[in-house]
């Protein structure tokens, strides 16, 4: 059974929600380097770049060309997971407000946010965004963008969270 166009309209949905991100992003980092905010890290971001940009056309691509079948249990399972880690990322980025950005960036002096999803998890972001590499493709089958992608996701994640760790360490009081 073929969902296809349910599907591309799921990931044209979430590819929207995207670019809504990365204009907020963009934004926020602007008013926090006039706060005197520096970047750390950066060697990685075209890394992590690249492989967003290239995520949900692979989701798309796979489904399409390698005629991946809906599957309604595994299917809905994935919706569920996704529309768990798609609230926990919202919820992440009112916590955070005007402190998220795509960049690791950080205001010496301000002091950790401990509300929200941060009174429980130390990186909530990225857990959602976990959750979203395995979620999304599985939603219509296409388990190769979920292996390739979560694998390559993991590898920057681990790079990522050792630069934003040592970056707060240093500017946090």
């Amino acid at each position: 059974m073929t969902m296809a166009p349910a599907y591309l309209m799921l990931l044209a949905l979430v590819a929207i929600q995207r670019v809504m991100e990365l204009f907020r992003s963009r934004r926020n980092e602007a008013a926090m380097r006039r706060a005197g905010a520096s970047e750390h890290g950066g060697a990685h971001y075209p890394w992590m770049v690249a492989m967003h940009a290239l995520f949900l056309p692979a989701c798309a691509a796979e489904v399409l060309f390698l005629g991946r079948p809906f599957h309604p249990l595994v299917g809905g399972i994935a919706l569920v997971v996704l529309a768990a880690a798609m609230a926990l990322r919202v919820w992440t980025l009112r916590t955070l407000g005007d402190r998220w950005t795509t960049r690791v960036i950080v205001v010496p002096g301000r002091p950790l946010v401990a509300t929200g999803p941060y009174r429980w998890l130390r990186h909530p972001n990225y857990l959602a965004v976990v959750l979203e590499f395995v979620a999304i493709p599985l939603v219509h089958g296409a388990w190769v963008a979920a292996v390739v992608f979560s694998l390559a996701n993991l590898v920057v994640l681990a790079i990522r969270i050792r630069v934003e760790e040592r970056a707060l360490a240093e500017a946090v009081p």
